[in-house]
């Protein structure tokens, strides 16, 4: 998916969305999910989100009395503070979106003391923990069908 799946003035609002919500950070060498690689991932992963993406930020424009990326510093800051305290599904998944990737760049990773990789094949080491609380779960009734017994 491409930026091209957004006009301009909503490709514009959620820059400026992206940026607000996680801004760069000098003093943790850290950028802001405005950043323009982050920025594109966040583009390029709307996926079947692509709809409640545009829902919010249309909702946001309306709030906002026309486009949210031409409002001044604390104007901006106050209208996003009450879109995203609304609670409603397609600002959730706006703000999981944002989220989602930006916690997935390299630099972002390795400035939280993560390894930049992903978590197979190397795995990651899982603590021990008390197996019998399986019990309830392995004690239940099977829950599927034998394919093998329809098959026949």
């Amino acid at each position: 998916m491409s930026e091209a799946a957004l006009s301009s003035a909503e490709s514009q609002s959620l820059h400026r969305i992206a940026g607000m919500m996680i801004p760069a950070s000098a003093e943790y060498d850290i950028p802001g999910a405005d950043d323009r690689l982050i920025f594109a991932d966040i583009v390029g992963s709307f996926g079947r989100d692509l709809g409640d993406v545009r829902t919010a930020l249309a909702a946001l424009s309306t709030l906002a009395g026309g486009s949210f990326a031409d409002l001044d510093e604390a104007r901006a800051a106050s209208l996003l503070e009450q879109f995203l305290a609304s609670g409603s599904t397609s600002t959730s998944v706006l703000g999981r979106v944002i989220l989602q990737c930006y916690y997935r760049d390299d630099r972002v990773l390795r400035s939280l003391g993560l390894e930049s990789r992903p978590p197979f094949p190397k795995g990651h080491t899982l603590e021990q923990g008390d197996w019998s609380l399986l019990d309830a779960v392995r004690a239940r009734p099977k829950l599927w069908r034998d394919d093998r017994k329809v098959l026949r």
